[in-house]
């Protein structure tokens, strides 16, 4: 069944609109929730008078940041650790009076109905003592008057660094040196379904239903931020309309958790709007970069240094992980004996950033991509030739991070794909030479991204199965199906390694703290890496037990049993079908026991899967405008699974990286930190209309490491296409822009200060 292109198996109920998600699960009797944001973007809350609101008839509660528990509690979706130093940075109330970014949480409202929780928070008198307002990073980090939180006066968050080699030396040495800085946006998921959850008590406990894809870390959030114990929570997790990481931050649900608390356990609905999706849920960090690199006569990298500075926004999220991946990122794949890193998380009176697909790494891979062009242009060099003379061949290893590894390598295959798919060679001499407005260009990018989160934080992942009465098996995980097609993929493994038909495998696609096995959930391209381990010990366990009935029943049976589509052989022999097994050891008047299996497994593994995109664009420098013209992202990761999925999902990255590389950014008010495009007609994604015939194709190099051969490719589809687009209008126009995403404003203006128009 394992790289098989067979229908998703939760296909038909979302095509028909069967499969429920949070909002169709809803209780009639629901009460409504809804917050109150600042409308300053750094101070503090003077006075707040809730008198009108509470007088308004439907209105059952008003909570303010006086009424709420005053201590801090962390919300990314990272595992917990034992170990203090591992833990998340613990800094957000459920609601607040110190007010650190425009739309910061100062109030809620629970009402019967929706019309009536949004006057009521229209009553709600609040006077505020104003600060400054300081929204980048490089500056926030000398200090401001008014810290955003008062416990790191220089607003620095954290700060890391590494160094191998001597760079200085080398770069004292090098034939030529380059300098360059680069800096990327502050951009939004735009999940389909808006966050949303509703939260009840029963039994004395408190019971949230939620779209996320971490239920099991939500559930010990939940604990946190109430300071109750944790199994004083259950969180439920629906079909879910879209994450891409988002939703592994714990967002609004403790406070739903708080307020039912208080209604007395009546069920309490909290859905953000579009517009609170965009600011008071989680962007994408900005991040800007400085990149030295020294080059010999040869055009070999002999040193690298990296200093970037990342824009946490008001609260810690999940904080210096985001820079540090992207620091790590910097050591790898290119050969380089000297390269040293240092990054900055900076805390700003901006939207808090959190996790995004790819976490880190398409802010980090548009920087040194281009960056990698840019030095080819400047020592003369086609750019893709410059990164086969300086790439790694073969296996290769982060020393800093054992063991993040390179297992199989397939960059350069990846490379000779895109190259022939795009005609590199002749369309790079073609428009060599042009004139004109209307000029065309080829360019491409490479990456590559580590498979889960070993070592840096823990791996562990459940699976759960019973074999049914008919012969049939119920699966179960608490890995979380987000419409990547896990769960179809999650069938295929059990399937695969219990020589099944996935028709007989049923997997229960809610998860439910109570219920299913502990899992993580999903980011980091880990579930079928990690889960899918978890999933094959546990289809190896109970075919196993399979094999042991199967003895109990005839012990005089000498030959060899096994079990192919149903039905279990001795030797070449037929001996009895599954379905007959399983009635035999649900109701044997002598040897009755159900036969189930279940496995937690911790994964200390890890491993690179990499890909490459080329890219064809025609420019209008007079417009500013943008065609892209053909587009392939050429990917190793390892074993695919499931063919089809697969591409889909390197389509659904593809769209992404070309929104991040020529649409989207967020756009805040310099003075008072404001979003001034927060709705999807002001922020612009991609359409339909802006998107070609995406191509994908990849290189399958069975990965060792991988449970069924397979590597990460959930979040890798998103990375190379922006700086792949920007390096084909510098080959187009001669221009190079370092700050994305390449707006008609932003080429007019480049192509202006250049002379070209």
């Amino acid at each position: 069944m394992v790289g098989k292109s067979i229908a998703r198996v939760d296909a038909y109920d979302k095509v028909t609109g069967r499969a429920k998600f949070t909002d169709d699960l809803m209780p009639e009797n629901c009460l409504v929730a809804k917050v109150l944001h600042a409308t300053i973007g750094n101070g503090i809350v003077r006075s707040i008078d809730t008198t009108e609101a509470e007088a308004m008839e439907g209105v059952v509660k008003v909570v303010t940041f006086q009424d709420v528990p005053k201590h801090c509690y962390p919300t990314p979706g990272h595992p917990w650790s034992v170990e203090e130093s591992h833990q998340d940075v613990a800094d957000r109330n459920l609601l607040t009076g110190r007010i650190r970014y425009y739309g910061d949480d100062i109030a809620a409202v629970v009402a019967e109905d929706e019309v009536t929780a949004a006057r009521a928070l229209k009553k709600i008198r609040v006077e505020y003592e104003e600060y400054p307002v300081e929204i980048h990073p490089r500056e926030s980090m000398k200090g401001t008057r008014y810290p955003v939180h008062e416990e790191k006066p220089d607003n620095i968050l954290a700060h890391s660094d590494f160094s191998i080699g001597d760079v200085d030396q080398a770069l004292a040495g090098a034939a030529k040196v380059i300098r360059r800085s680069y800096k990327t946006p502050m951009v939004q998921h735009c999940h389909i379904e808006n966050p949303i959850s509703y939260a009840y008590m029963e039994k004395g406990r408190i019971v949230v239903v939620a779209s996320t894809q971490i239920p099991h870390i939500m559930r010990r959030v939940i604990g946190q931020a109430l300071g109750i114990p944790w199994g004083k929570v259950r969180v439920i997790k629906p079909y879910i309309g879209g994450g891409f990481g988002n939703k592994q931050d714990v967002l609004y649900e403790p406070l739903n958790a708080y307020l039912t608390t208080l209604v007395g356990g009546r069920p309490v609905k909290l859905e953000l709007s579009r517009e609170e999706t965009f600011c008071n849920t989680r962007t994408r960090h900005s991040l800007e970069y400085d990149l030295t690199a020294g080059v010999d006569e040869n055009g070999l990298l002999v040193a690298k240094d990296m200093v970037s500075y990342s824009n946490q926004g008001a609260y810690a999220s999940h904080g210096h992980a985001i820079a540090a991946n992207g620091l790590t990122s910097w050591r790898l794949q290119y050969a380089c004996p000297n390269i040293r890193g240092e990054a900055y998380t900076v805390y700003t009176n901006t939207p808090v950033a959190g996790a995004m697909r790819a976490y880190g790494i398409p802010q980090a891979n548009f920087s040194s991509e281009c960056f990698m062009d840019d030095i080819a242009a400047e020592i003369g060099m086609d750019p893709l030739e410059f990164r086969k003379k300086n790439l790694i061949h073969g296996y290769y290893e982060d020393k800093y991070l054992t063991p993040i590894a390179a297992n199989t390598n397939g960059i350069f295959a990846c490379l000779e794909k895109g190259a022939e798919y795009i005609h590199w060679e002749e369309k790079r001499n073609a428009y060599r030479n042009q004139t004109g407005n209307i000029r065309r260009g080829v360019g491409m990018a490479l990456f590559s991204y580590k498979t889960g989160v070993w070592p840096i934080a823990l791996e562990v992942a459940g699976a759960r199965l019973v074999l049914n009465q008919d012969g049939s098996m119920q699966l179960m995980i608490g890995a979380t199906e987000i419409g990547q097609g896990a769960d179809t993929v999650f069938s295929q493994m059990a399937a695969e390694t219990l020589h099944m038909n996935v028709e007989d495998i049923h997997i229960q696609s809610f998860q439910d703290t109570d219920v299913t096995p502990f899992d993580t959930g999903a980011y980091g391209s880990r579930q079928s890496f990690v889960t899918g381990t978890a999933v094959k010990e546990c289809a190896q366990q109970i075919y196993q037990k399979i094999l042991d009935y199967a003895k109990i029943m005839f012990p005089e049976e000498k030959r060899e049993l096994s079990m192919r589509e149903g039905i279990l052989y001795a030797g070449d022999a037929k001996r009895i079908t599954l379905e007959e097994l399983a009635l035999e050891c649900y109701y044997s008047r002598s040897h009755a026991g159900p036969i189930t299996a279940e496995v937690a497994t911790q994964v200390k593994k890890n491993t690179i899967s990499t890909g490459c995109c080329f890219v064809e664009v025609e420019v209008d420098m007079a417009l500013g405008k943008i065609r892209i013209l053909d587009i392939v992202n050429v990917h190793d990761s390892g074993k695919l699974l499931n063919p089809q999925l697969a591409t889909m999902q390197v389509h659904g990255g593809m769209s992404m990286g070309m929104g991040y590389g020529l649409s989207e950014q967020l756009i805040l008010d310099e003075k008072s930190g404001r979003l001034l495009n927060g709705t999807l007609l002001d922020y612009k994604l991609m359409t339909t209309m802006d998107t070609p015939d995406l191509s994908v194709d990849f290189v399958e190099l069975e990965d060792p490491m991988g449970p069924y051969g397979n590597k990460a490719l959930g979040e890798p589809p998103a990375i190379p296409a922006a700086p792949a687009i920007r390096n084909a209008v510098l080959h187009a126009t001669g221009v190079a822009f370092n700050e994305n995403p390449l707006t008609p404003q932003r080429l007019i203006d480049g192509f202006s200060k250049a002379g070209l128009l």
